[in-house]
């Protein structure tokens, strides 16, 4: 079986939609995405993603099922320095690098830098409900491995955002969240496909084969957008401004 996480299409955050960009995104995405035989589809239940997979699904003439815990990880932690609400996939590098225990995929969220918060309760919401839609499809989680009977070819795609996509591929091959959120971007409309190995009869792993694709966007003339990258060069905007952290939720520099 294969799993492909899929980021949502360009966005305007403030509306919670899809920039017209993202429409093109969603519609190259959707021209890639119908040729691929799935099982299921399922989204988050912000207006980013459910317009994305919209136009996968009109497509298919298939209907998704809205998960909750699909929605862009929304956790939050307080920043020791600071002691402000923070998201825990935004700190500078020189906050969180040299933090061992986060790199730890049993137990970053006892770090410090993000115990106190309810963090954990999302990290475990974002496992509960993966492992549960896995078990619907016959995939049963037993400590670092899943087990099944009857590992057949399939696919599942999933349309939701980065931070939780990212999450999402952590619990999947054992790992922490911490590393890639703060080291990788997948741009707008990125395909991330894992699948299954089954080295043992009936002990499934999962394996990343493809992280982050957009070479639906490259085939289609359409430039991938950096949505949620910070700038190149420093832009005069300060981003570890603690006035900033109140309003940024989930709105990075967009250039």
């Amino acid at each position: 079986m294969r799993i492909l996480i899929i980021r949502h299409g360009e966005p305007n955050y403030k509306l919670d939609a899809l920039t017209e960009k993202g429409k093109r995104e969603a519609a190259l995405l959707a021209e890639r995405l119908s040729r691929i035989p799935a099982d299921a589809y399922y989204v988050s239940p912000l207006g980013r993603a459910q317009e994305t997979a919209a136009y996968t699904l009109r497509r298919v003439g298939r209907t998704a099922v809205t998960l909750p815990w699909l929605q862009e990880f929304h956790g939050r932690s307080v920043n020791p320095a600071t002691g402000l609400s923070h998201i825990p996939w935004d700190y500078h590098v020189d906050e969180w690098a040299r933090h061992p225990l986060l790199y730890d995929p049993d137990r970053w969220v006892e770090d410090p830098l993000v115990r106190d918060g309810d963090v954990a309760q999302v990290w475990e919401e974002t496992k509960a409900g993966l492992d549960a839609l896995l078990s619907a499809h016959g995939y049963t989680r037993d400590g670092s491995v899943y087990r099944c009977q009857d590992n057949r070819d399939g696919t599942i795609m999933l349309f939701c955002h980065f931070a939780v996509g990212t999450a999402i591929l952590a619990h999947l091959i054992n790992t922490s969240p911490v590393p890639l959120w703060q080291g990788f971007l997948w741009t707008t409309s990125a395909v991330t496909t894992v699948v299954t190995q089954e080295r043992r009869p009936g002990e499934i792993e999962f394996r990343c084969v493809s992280a982050g694709d957009v070479s639906h966007l490259l085939q289609g003339g359409e430039p991938a957008s950096l949505a949620g990258l910070f700038p190149e060069r420093y832009n005069g905007v300060d981003s570890t401004d603690p006035g900033l952290w109140p309003e940024r939720v989930d709105i990075p520099v967009i250039r």
